[in-house]
């Protein structure tokens, strides 16, 4: 497959736009011809970067024309919401947890059939360096006893590597890869339910232009991981800036991650 590292990405950052929109990746994607709708093919490979807030949008039957399509070559899932005040889901769900992991869980599972068929094919997870500061706590997924935003959030990208290392153990030997990776500080409006004092907001702006990513620098590492062949074959890896990383042990620990699993199968309503 010519995956050619380059071309353009946007934050999906809340889903404000259609739950589906396919972007090209690669500077030659020239050779594909846009349609009316925006939708775009490089070199007859498809990659979607399906952007969406809640679950029940990929059980609706507005989901069923992706599910249509012959091939996926890869599936970047990249939606998130940062340290929102405690709200839900339509689905009930507390939002940073629905959003940044149940709502990639589900997606990914409704279309493993279609990425195994159209292997080689590649699924990207987009996390954070602050699952570091993150925590399963099984008896709270939801945040229904109590509610940190901060430590709601490491969590939610904290379940995000362990749902890329466990689904790169179910799919060894498929031909279809999965890896995670941390963009780094972006500008974009992804901190905005942060509270900063208005006297500091020109400082803040003013440090943002100066050391904060562009969105095109900030989605490199998504490019890399959609389209280099370097990472031909390399699956269950972390990565930042093009490179992999390690990882902390609590995010390797395998019995965590395959419960979580099981757990997020009931919650999303894949297992009864």
């Amino acid at each position: 497959m010519d995956r050619r590292r380059g071309g353009r990405e946007r934050d999906g950052v809340r889903g404000e736009s259609r739950p589906g929109v396919r972007r090209r990746i690669g500077e030659e994607v020239g050779e594909g011809e846009k349609d009316g709708e925006g939708w775009s093919e490089a070199r007859g490979k498809l990659i979607w970067a399906l952007q969406g807030l809640d679950c029940c949008v990929y059980k609706s039957d507005y989901f069923c024309y992706f599910k249509e399509e012959p091939r996926l070559d890869v599936l970047i899932n990249n939606a998130g919401i940062f340290q929102c005040p405690y709200m839900k889901t339509e689905d009930g769900f507390e939002m940073q947890f629905g959003v940044n992991h149940l709502g990639h869980f589900l997606l990914t599972n409704l279309l493993l059939g279609l990425l195994k068929s159209s292997a080689p094919s590649r699924i990207v997870v987009v996390s954070s360096k602050l699952y570091k500061y993150g925590e399963i706590n099984f008896e709270d997924l939801n945040s229904e006893i109590s509610y940190n935003k901060s430590f709601g959030y490491s969590r939610s990208k904290l379940a995000n590597i362990l749902f890329t290392r466990e689904l790169a153990r179910r799919l060894e030997g498929t031909g279809v890869t999965v890896n995670v990776l941390h963009p780094g500080i972006v500008r974009t409006n992804l901190g905005r339910y942060m509270n900063i004092p208005l006297l500091a907001k020109p400082l803040f702006n003013l440090v943002s232009w100066a050391f904060f990513k562009t969105p095109l620098e900030g989605a490199q590492t998504s490019i890399y991981l959609a389209s280099s062949a370097e990472v031909e074959g390399v699956s269950g890896k972390y990565f930042g800036d093009c490179k992999e990383e390690e990882l902390l042990p609590k995010a390797m620990d395998d019995l965590v991650a395959r419960k979580l699993w099981d757990i997020s199968e009931v919650m999303v309503g894949l297992l009864k």
